[in-house]
Order: C-alpha cells, then sequence, then structure tokens
C-alpha cells in the first residue's frame, strides 16, 4: 500500500508576478519594518531565495509547492487564513498550519526559521 504524499505548502503574502517581484524587492530595502511578508523578507534576498533555506528545504522529504497570495486563494478557495503561512497537506486532506503568519512574523532571522520548521517537521503529533 502507498502512503499518502506530503506537501509543504509555503505561501508568500505577495502578489505574484515580474512587476510585483521587483517593487517587492524595492519594499525590502527601501522601508523593511513595513514589508507585509516576513516569509519572504527571511528567505530571500533582493532577488533570489537564500541559499541556506533553499538546501534546508530540498532535504526535506514533503514536496514544496510555493504560491503567492493570489494564485493560493484560487487554488484553495475556501481556505481563507491570515498570510504569510507555511501549511502541510497529507494525501487529498485540506491543508493545515504548520507556522502561522504570527509566528513567522515573530521570527528575527533564517536560523529561528528553520529550527521552528524542522522541530514542527520531527512532531508526530502535529495537527
Amino acid at each position: 500500500m502507498n502512503s499518502p504524499s506530503t506537501r509543504l505548502i509555503l505561501v508568500y503574502n505577495a502578489q505574484g508576478g515580474l512587476l510585483n517581484a521587483v517593487k517587492d524587492a524595492v519594499w525590502k530595502v527601501v522601508r523593511p519594518r513595513t514589508y507585509p511578508c516576513s516569509l519572504c523578507a527571511l528567505t530571500y534576498g533582493w532577488v533570489s531565495m537564500h541559499g541556506r533555506w533553499r538546501r534546508f528545504l530540498a532535504r526535506l522529504p514533503q514536496d514544496k509547492v510555493f504560491h503567492h497570495s493570489d494564485d493560493f486563494a484560487a487554488a484553495f478557495p475556501g481556505l481563507a487564513i491570515p498570510l504569510p503561512a507555511i501549511l502541510l497537506a497529507t494525501g487529498d486532506a485540506p491543508p493545515q498550519v504548520l507556522v502561522s503568519a504570527g509566528e513567522l512574523d515573530a521570527l528575527h532571522d533564517l536560523s529561528a526559521l528553520i529550527a521552528l520548521l524542522a522541530a514542527r517537521l520531527e512532531a508526530p503529533d502535529h495537527p
């Protein structure tokens, strides 16, 4: 019997597209305290994902799915949650919040995010 696949769903509180990416890059530098996506701020530099984060994600056994707020709403129309967020989905079950927006907003650096996510993924009884 095959076990159901698990997916780590990373949802950014930012709109998709090239123009939005440029706007967000400038925003993070010019007014970082007002930037609305702590997940982006922690895991991305000016234009690309931090290498340490990329390597951490690559070592995780779960499939990874990345969404911006606009395409997340289209993919999960009945799931209204504060963004950014990291979710975990198993099989066809609805995804569950693994790291909430409030938790992401409270993190100070990438090391803290990696430690939190690693701890949550190791917990066998996480909802």
